[in-house]
């Protein structure tokens, strides 16, 4: 009777003690959550891998090719309902030894990735203007049966028009300035919090690639 007496008490102290770490659990901040998932998760991966630009008649065109692979953390985000947003950046910028380097012309391009449970498809918004509110109707559409194909659009970008040759200067020194990032600038704002200091959230590569002068003649 002494036995089973313990057994008896020994389960109920796990049973209480399993239902404090249960109601725990839900009371640990969203910031500690995610940061307990990016701690064993695979990474995710950025990289640029080709960028060079080219003319079109009279117009100078930017390509790029980019390594894009997303981590478990991020992945579970996007299928939880979470969206995710990209920007991709390039600079047309004028050398200038007296003064900081003159700004020529921007072209900017906004991806917002996000997943639709019901369909289970992925839906991939793009945009030459930020992304969010009324904003989202006037972007392009895309539906996509898998991640993979949605994350294809985004790692292809070609044809951008950066700037007309006329508006160049022949003999001066002219470079281009990329950057791609993962925007937590529009997520939620606990999330903002937690991405501050984990890797799979603070996706971004920059390049600067120098325009020859055979193109601009």
């Amino acid at each position: 009777m002494r036995w089973v007496s313990m057994m008896v008490f020994i389960t109920r102290c796990w049973k209480s003690v399993g239902i404090d770490l249960m109601r725990g659990f839900w009371r640990i901040p969203a910031v500690w959550l995610l940061g307990l998932s990016c701690a064993w998760a695979q990474s995710s991966v950025l990289d640029l891998t080709e960028l060079k630009v080219t003319r079109q008649d009279s117009v100078l065109a930017l390509s790029a090719q980019l390594k894009l692979e997303l981590g478990p953390v991020l992945e579970d985000a996007l299928t939880k309902g979470l969206a995710l947003h990209f920007v991709a950046e390039a600079e047309v910028m004028r050398d200038r030894w007296y003064w900081t380097d003159r700004k020529l012309a921007t072209v900017n391009r906004y991806y917002r990735l996000a997943f639709q449970p019901l369909t289970r498809r992925w839906r991939l918004n793009v945009s030459s203007e930020p992304i969010s509110g009324a904003a989202l109707a006037g972007s392009i559409s895309q539906n996509f049966e898998t991640l993979s194909d949605a994350l294809g659009v985004i790692r292809r970008q070609s044809g951008w028009r950066l700037a007309d040759v006329a508006d160049l200067n022949p003999e001066g020194r002219q470079y281009i300035s990329y950057a791609f990032k993962l925007d937590v600038s529009q997520l939620p704002r606990p999330f903002q919090i937690a991405a501050g200091n984990q890797a799979d959230w603070n996706l971004q590569v920059s390049r600067s690639l120098r325009i020859g002068k055979e193109l601009v003649r």
